[in-house]
This record gives structure tokens, sequence and C-alpha cells, in this order.
């Protein structure tokens, strides 16, 4: 797989990244990149998010989640890639 293909990624975030406007900051990110993510807050305190884009675009947005907004503490972002299953809402995907 190169670069230019459309991927899909799950992405788990763990650190401070409830209630300090992580899924706001992960979807701006994403927009600004061309990817669709979905961010969501899970029981256990991390931010799941799915995104889909091509990979490099994915790779850049892992890039920015390590970094996360002001009051953010990131510890550690985990992610596996996958095929895309085309059925994401969200930002067009940019060629």
């Amino acid at each position: 797989m190169t670069s230019g293909n459309i991927m899909r990624a799950e992405i788990y975030v763990s650190g401070r990244v409830q209630h300090v406007g992580f899924r706001w900051f992960a979807r701006n990110s994403a927009e600004r990149l061309g990817v669709k993510c979905n961010p969501m807050n899970l029981r256990d305190g991390r931010v799941f998010v799915i995104a889909e884009g091509h990979r490099a675009a994915i790779e850049l947005l892992i890039k920015d989640l390590w970094e996360g907004p002001t009051f953010a503490r990131v510890d550690n972002v985990y992610h596996t890639f996958m095929e895309p299953t085309g059925n994401m809402e969200g930002s067009s995907l940019q060629p």
C-alpha cells in the first residue's frame, strides 16, 4: 500500500482527553487534512477516533492527536490501519 491509498484508522487516545475540547480539536484537524473523522468519548476516559482518508493525511492527523488541544494531556495514541468502509459521515475526501 502506498501513502496515496484511502485507508481507515481506528485510533484510541488516552490521557486527559475528555472535557478539554479534544473531539472538536480532532474534527477540525481532520477537516483541515481532508479526512473524514468521527471522534467519540469512551466510558474509560479515552477518546476513540475513526478516520478515513489518504494514509498520509491520517498519519498527520495522528501526529496532531499526539499534540491535542491546549488543556489536554495525551499519554498514548494507539492506532490500527485497515481497509476503508466508505460509509463515514463528515467532510469529503479530497483527492
